[in-house]
């Protein structure tokens, strides 16, 4: 199956899934077979602000188009903002959509955790992913520090690097997480987190959305 991915939102997001699509694929010994398409991120981030899903179904529409013209047998959306209209998009998309929100909703349900912190943007963090979660609660950073995260991962996910000053904006708000507010883990609820933490060396569980994200789109197109 050739998978279709909307990128460049960001730009660090589509490296990630690129590279463990290639990865997963390669330990099945079968053969990528991979388009994509590339997404403005200031366009979404401006969408998103607005609440303009209309707007963005009308760009991930025509980016669809390019995808089956290229015989992409399936679309995907890398960028965790992006699902703020994915119910829109899966209702008109061509192509079957592979829904991170839905994902990592099994994910967290199969792991059995009950309190996740969660970081990325405002948007993801105030509606705990899109509503998307119902086995678990999810809880955002309070007052000053869902500011300050939001701020710092627009600024990331834009520039596609993470500052120092940013990744230590990541670190204070999960330490508050996990140590005031009871959270059992840390959720990476912005898929350009991957710049700044990993599974393999975290000193903290993780909700790695993008990597769970990414694991089930290899199992959708493999099976």
């Amino acid at each position: 199956m050739q998978i279709g991915l909307i990128g460049g939102i960001g730009p660090a997001a589509t490296d990630f899934y690129y590279r463990r699509l290639i990865a997963r694929f390669a330990q099945e010994g079968v053969p990528l077979e991979l388009t994509i398409v590339h997404a403005d991120t200031p366009t979404l981030l401006g969408n998103l602000a607005a609440g303009g899903a209309a707007a963005q179904v009308a760009i991930y529409m025509k980016l669809t188009k390019r995808l089956v013209a290229a015989g992409a047998e399936c679309v995907v959306v890398t960028s965790i903002a992006g699902h703020f209209c994915i119910e829109a998009f899966k209702a008109v998309s061509p192509l079957p959509v592979v829904d991170l929100v839905d994902a990592v909703g099994q994910a967290i349900a199969q792991r059995g955790l009950k309190r996740i912190g969660i970081l990325g943007t405002k948007a993801a963090m105030q509606t705990q992913l899109y509503g998307g979660v119902p086995s678990a609660e999810l809880v955002a950073p309070e007052s000053a520090a869902l500011d300050e995260v939001h701020q710092a991962y627009i600024a990331m996910a834009s520039a596609g690097v993470v500052t120092p000053a940013q990744r230590a904006v990541f670190d204070t708000a999960s330490r508050a997480l996990l140590d005031k507010a009871g959270c059992e883990a840390i959720m990476l609820g912005g898929t350009d987190l991957a710049l700044v933490y990993n599974e393999q060396d975290s000193v903290f569980p993780l909700v790695d959305c993008a990597g769970i994200h990414a694991d089930a789109i290899a199992r959708f197109a493999l099976a």
